[in-house]
């Protein structure tokens, strides 16, 4: 069939099963926008930045384990799109982002919202392509696709120049189930070693790991990110039962391992508990699942689990060994790899061990007050008032880390937070896109002053498509975690962190047309959740916490695990 450029993108986006794309239009991709409107079945939810369209495609992403969309125009419209291509690389997050550019003639001559956004984004992309020719743009898509949702995923690119969108090419349609088949795809799957599909362990690799953990007396599991992106936490939870080991968590972990599970210990690295630290320095056997040992886990790699043999199982072979030296390591899928090893493994038992690293637990890091709001308070009175199903996003700083700390995730999925890039500013995009993504779920938004200026914007798009958000910001009037470091590694000089200025967080949710509270004490909390969940509408809770809370415990970079700077 002959048509257009748009209508193919179009077709093709519809092949895929996309229902929601996520975008802003401007001049080049102006043919795309005026096809998208012959596409009912495709919704597009038009953000107020294209920085928050590309975070709401990554929170699509992680919330339904479906790849996210997103387009943009030329120029500051792709460029917009960077923070958020770089988010969702470091996370490992499907996106697929859909930029449209100056004619082809018009490239590399300084054009009107000409950019290179392919030479921009190849480090931050698994894939991005350039289509000069409309004949080659239907492959271009399936490919992306392809690439985005397999092995480790991430983030894809597809610029198209604004002529390519207007030709006519030949299209023929072909099914999801069938891209593998035929076309340039069925040929690179061909070509491919791996043929987009995730590297089947080697089982003599699956075989020595089990003996190893028989031989273990303090074996220690690592639940990280791999585990939540491959949908394993019900195989990770069967083995942690089985080999009866306590359970750190990563920041991208939490959710893979269910918080209230008795042998989880907790977030492990900079701002791990006791528990996990002590474990990790302690133990005879490390298994990391899923975890790339990042510096804010393995803060002094040449003292990170000293007494321990150290097995990594990543689908990502180039990062084994890259951070921390292994004794073994499992190439393959979380999942896959989890389920070879419980048909291999008998029930053990490690009472004595458990017992030592669980002594850490019962220490309190937090103190609690009456006449002021506490992080945990707050955090406290969410758990209680929302259903356990709850998708949790949150910004960067000190909230993250106290959310992640105090609230207990049960699948993955539920909490959508930014790890590797620390992106502020990534929790309202992100909640949009959970939300619109599950629609009949509870999404509440975390963060703090300082994010939530960044992309506050979104608000508009909350209000526009009546997305039921209810974002909690920790309100303590500065730069939180930048002023917590300024405390301990700058004697308490605190340079540019105090935000002393608006705006009023109330006002400003009443003038987007939310409903905006601020509370004090908990009971002033408990009714504003109980109003926001009773009407189904957004609401902003400005919540007023002391500007010197800090997050406990921490352990600065550089430092062996167990030495704690706050504690």
């Amino acid at each position: 069939m002959l048509m257009t450029g748009a209508k193919i993108l179009m077709e093709c986006l519809a092949e895929q099963g996309v229902d929601t794309v996520f975008g802003f239009p401007g001049g080049t991709i102006l043919n795309v926008y005026d096809e998208l409107l012959n596409y009912p079945s495709i919704r597009h939810i038009l953000t107020s930045h294209e920085q928050g369209a590309c975070h709401a495609a990554d929170g699509y992403a992680r919330a339904t384990g479906r790849v996210g969309v997103c387009f943009a125009t030329s120029g500051p419209g792709a460029t917009n799109l960077v923070t958020g291509i770089a988010t969702a690389y470091m996370d490992s997050s499907p996106v697929v982002c859909v930029t449209c550019n100056v004619d082809l003639p018009l490239l590399g001559k300084d054009s009107f919202q000409e950019v290179d956004i392919t030479g921009v984004t190849m480090p931050i992309t698994k894939c991005n392509y350039l289509v000069r020719r409309v004949e080659d743009l239907a492959d271009t898509v399936r490919e992306a696709f392809a690439i985005a949702r397999s092995g480790r995923p991430g983030p894809v690119l597809i610029d198209i120049p604004h002529n390519v969108t207007q030709e006519l090419g030949d299209y023929d349609p072909l099914r999801r189930a069938e891209h593998g088949m035929s076309g340039r795809l069925g040929q690179l799957m061909k070509r491919s070693s791996q043929n987009f599909r995730a590297p089947e362990p080697d089982y003599r690799d699956i075989d020595a790991l089990a003996d190893m953990i028989r031989a273990s007396k303090r074996p220690l599991i690592i639940c990280g990110g791999g585990v939540v992106r491959s949908r394993a936490d019900w195989e990770f939870e069967e083995f942690a039962n089985r080999i009866d080991a306590p359970v750190g968590i990563t920041v991208m972990g939490a959710g893979g391992f269910r918080g209230l599970n008795k042998l989880a210990t907790g977030l492990v690295g900079m701002h791990g508990s006791q528990a996990s630290n002590m474990a990790v320095d302690a133990c005879d056997l490390l298994i990391a699942v899923g975890c790339r040992f990042s510096d804010r886990v393995a803060l002094k790699p040449s003292s990170f689990a000293r007494n321990a043999k150290v097995v990594q199982i990543d689908i990502d072979r180039s990062e084994i060994n890259k951070n921390v030296e292994t004794a073994h390591h499992i190439v393959g899928d979380a999942k896959r790899v989890l389920q070879l090893l419980n048909e291999r493994l008998e029930q053990l038992d490690h009472a004595e061990w458990k017992e030592y690293v669980f002594a850490f637990k019962t220490q309190t890091e937090y103190d609690e007050a009456e006449d002021r709001l506490t992080p945990v308070q707050v955090l406290d009175a969410i758990a209680r008032a929302v259903p356990r199903d709850t998708v949790y996003t949150t910004d960067v700083g000190q909230h993250q880390m106290w959310a992640i700390q105090h609230l207990h995730f049960e699948y993955s999925g539920q909490l959508i937070t930014s790890g590797g890039f620390g992106t502020m500013g990534f929790g309202l995009g992100a909640a949009i896109g959970a939300q619109t993504g599950n629609p009949d779920k509870v999404v509440v938004h975390i963060t703090g002053d300082g994010s939530f200026r960044m992309n506050q914007c979104e608000l508009s798009t909350v209000q526009r498509y009546a997305l039921p958000i209810i974002t909690v910001v920790f309100n303590n009037g500065a730069l939180g975690m930048v002023r917590q470091w300024q405390k301990v590694s700058c004697d308490g000089r605190y340079s540019q962190t105090t935000l002393d200025r608006g705006p009023d967080f109330v006002k400003l949710a009443q003038a987007y047309g939310i409903e905006g509270r601020r509370v004090t004490h908990v009971a002033e909390l408990e009714d504003a959740l109980k109003a926001a969940l009773s009407t189904g509408a957004a609401m902003v809770i400005d919540c007023a916490i002391g500007i010197d809370e800090m997050v406990r415990p921490m352990v600065t970079g550089g430092s062996d695990i167990t030495h704690f700077a706050v504690d």
